[in-house]
């Protein structure tokens, strides 16, 4: 039988284990947490680290812990935060397996060590920051701004029915957090040329927007093999959205409107 093994430097070394940086209010309520650590200026593996932490005297979500393991165990411990309110997506990480917002997870629901590792298929910035770039310019390359050729009346903006409104209501919602392409296989092996659902999302997002006058521009640019075909309807996107959004659902239409077209 055929035997692969990650290259050298994928590798993930068991780490330190950190203890509380003081005696816990209750040894019950000591948790402990395997981070992902890592930093590519230096010459070792990634690793795994151990904290102790006492979760009675911290919050209630995950990031609460990481702010406590940053603020009072390991100041070298990095990650991305600044909302806490699931609004910005700066915190998006795998944790217990699962791509999600450090602020909006509770540690109540993960049973056992809490495991966090940053967003899976990227590079890696150092520990559980991912490397977005290439995110980014997707988003960029749908043209994510209203484009019209009709000029905006001069005493008022350009309305919109209720109803039209509703269309664009879900999609954009959403934060840009990468949780969605991140859990996408068919964007693990195709990021160079697929787009990813956050970039699809918001591609759809503009299709459907009554105001937007470029749609068929818009579906010129997604109508390629890779772009916007390489969705396999496998659902993980939807099943982690932590804005409970449906990335698939705006594929599948997007899909839909390309075949209408051709009738």
């Amino acid at each position: 039988m055929a035997e692969f093994r990650l290259p050298a430097k994928s590798r993930i070394a068991k780490g330190k284990t950190h203890a509380p940086s003081v005696a816990p209010s209750d040894p019950g309520k000591v948790r402990h947490f395997q981070i992902y650590r890592y930093d590519p200026d230096t010459s070792g593996n990634p690793r795994l680290d151990t904290y102790a932490v006492d979760t009675g005297r911290c919050g209630p979500m995950v990031l609460d812990a990481l702010i406590k393991i940053k603020n009072e165990i390991d100041p070298s411990l990095t990650f991305r935060r600044s909302c806490r309110e699931g609004i910005c997506g700066s915190c998006a990480m795998n944790i217990d397996g699962v791509n999600t917002l450090a602020c909006t997870q509770a540690l109540a629901d993960i049973r056992g060590d809490v495991k966090i590792y940053p967003l899976p298929h990227l590079p890696v910035v150092k520990d559980l920051v991912p490397d977005l770039t290439n995110f980014y310019a997707q988003y960029a390359s749908i043209k994510p701004w209203l484009q019209t050729q009709t000029p905006p009346p001069p005493d008022r903006e350009r309305l919109q029915s209720k109803e039209d409104q509703e269309l664009i209501n879900s999609p954009s919602a959403c934060i840009l957090c990468a949780c969605c392409s991140t859990s996408c296989p068919s964007y693990w092996w195709n990021s160079d040329r697929y787009l990813g659902p956050a970039a699809l999302l918001a591609a759809y997002r503009w299709l459907v927007d009554t105001r937007d006058e470029a749609t068929g521009s818009r579906l010129d640019d997604l109508e390629d093999p890779f772009r916007l075909y390489r969705c396999h309807t496998i659902m993980n996107c939807t099943n982690v959205c932590p804005k409970d959004l449906n990335p698939a659902k705006a594929i599948a239409a997007t899909k839909r409107m390309l075949a209408e077209r051709r009738l």
